[in-house]
């Protein structure tokens, strides 16, 4: 059933809410909001509310700065605690130009750009991810220190898992925010932990990330703790990955990924999308694995997906495939990291299945042996590439990828790369304590 502007009204009278956050997030994924009170709760619902987009960084020049925010009347929730000046809700907004029309530089306006695209070929995208993320302790100022709060392992429990309680309310504030958590549970390394919600809708999940790591980050510090959703805050332990379990429905609601005739049970649709997928890797992982940090997770040893390839068997390639069939048949793209812009990944990783599924590359056999204990002359007669190295190199394959141009469109495509160069350069400048301690007593 719909929501109408009239039903939030009455909710919100009825819940005494006094404000409204109108919340969107930017080209790399940060999340913003405008918040306006009681009074002006029938213009907001309107899209009538305007700010000034020159302020956010790779949405519009000074010159053209005005910016509408027309909500999501689905995405509407209260906030399940109460500030001193009453409660708060929130809707999730496209970004839109002032005549109306939706804004270039809109990250979930790409997405429903490519939803409505699979539409039209007769799909919708069911998605489905499994974030990590670190808890950290905070210093005597409240600032955020790398020391982790527990010595726990891969489904640990209290007393190893210290994070026990705040992962239990972050499961109870979220299922109050309207998501169906499926899953919670400490990670492989100390301090990390997992928490799954149910698969769904593109646009909904991805707004179901942004409202996750916004709910996290809020629960621990209510808990004197900090999250991070870096992916590798710490060396020498497994860093946070945001595995992406996908799969294509056709609109009666069928998978169109299942085929009980087909090789391993998987219809040409589900293995030319695997193909889309795996033949843009190294440059929809620009996306994906967005920061300098993303890159020193994807490196051998860590379980961390590296290679260019699937399997049904292991865990070694960058796309798995579950040994669920019927409804459930669907593949696990292995490589995102929690601090991508959701949006953004939904956008580039279908964009790459559907041009998969209109120029019919076949996935090939599965590797189903441990690629991780191949050499290099082994993978490279099986054609197994290895993803980039570095931001640097991403962005090399990114910027040479006129499928992702087409999916993000130029605005957000260039803008994303200008941010994301000026990022590496700035690395590249530092001088970091590995480079002391290595070279400036021997040389």
């Amino acid at each position: 059933m719909s929501v109408s502007a009239i039903d939030i009204l009455s909710r919100v009278k009825d819940e005494k809410v006094h404000f409204m956050r109108l919340q969107f997030t930017d080209i790399d994924g940060i999340i913003k909001n405008v918040e306006v009170p009681e009074s002006q709760f029938e213009k907001a619902l309107d899209g009538q509310i305007m700010f000034d987009g020159s302020s956010i960084e790779g949405f519009t020049r000074i010159e053209e700065s005005d910016m509408l925010l027309t909500p999501d009347l689905e995405t509407f929730q209260v906030f399940p605690w109460e500030a001193n000046q009453g409660k708060v809700c929130r809707l999730v907004c496209d970004v839109a130009n002032p005549d109306g029309s939706p804004f270039a530089g809109c990250p979930r306006s790409a997405l429903k750009r490519v939803v409505a695209k699979a539409r039209d070929m007769g799909y919708a995208l069911m998605a489905g991810p499994e974030a990590e993320f670190f808890l950290f302790q905070r210093d005597g100022n409240g600032a955020a220190v790398p020391t982790t709060h527990d010595t726990g392992g891969y489904f640990d429990l209290s007393p190893r898992d210290l994070g026990e309680e705040a992962r239990r309310d972050i499961t109870l504030v979220l299922e109050a925010m309207g998501l169906e958590v499926e899953a919670a549970h400490h990670e492989v390394a100390p301090g990390q932990h997992e928490i799954d919600f149910k698969y769904g809708e593109a646009v909904a999940t991805a707004d179901a990330v942004v409202t996750f790591r916004f709910v996290v980050k809020k629960v621990a510090l209510m808990h004197g703790l900090h999250a991070t959703f870096m992916p590798k805050p710490l060396a020498g332990v497994n860093g946070s990955g945001m595995h992406v379990h996908q799969s294509l429905f056709t609109l009666d609601g069928s998978n169109s990924f299942f085929d009980p005739e087909g090789p391993w049970q998987l219809s040409e649709v589900a293995r030319w999308y695997i193909g889309g997928v795996l033949d843009h890797a190294r440059a929809l992982v620009a996306i994906t694995n967005p920061l300098v940090n993303s890159y020193k997770r994807l490196v051998p040893g860590y379980e961390a997906p590296v290679n260019v390839a699937w399997s049904e068997k292991n865990r070694s390639p960058m796309i798995r495939v579950p040994a669920r069939r019927g409804i459930g048949t669907r593949c696990e793209v292995r490589m995102p990291d929690p601090s991508c812009n959701p949006y953004l990944a939904f956008t580039a990783m279908l964009a790459s299945g559907l041009d998969g599924i209109e120029r019919r590359v076949d996935c090939g056999p599965p590797i189903n042996r441990n690629i991780f204990d191949m050499s290099a002359r082994e993978k490279k007669r099986l054609k197994i590439h290895q993803l980039p190295a570095s931001l640097d190199e991403a962005l090399d394959f990114l910027e040479k990828d006129s499928v992702l141009r087409r999916a993000l469109g130029d605005h957000i495509f260039d803008h994303f790369l200008f941010n994301k160069r000026t990022e590496w350069a700035g690395y590249i400048k530092e001088i970091h304590s590995w480079e002391h301690r290595r070279y400036l007593d021997r040389y």
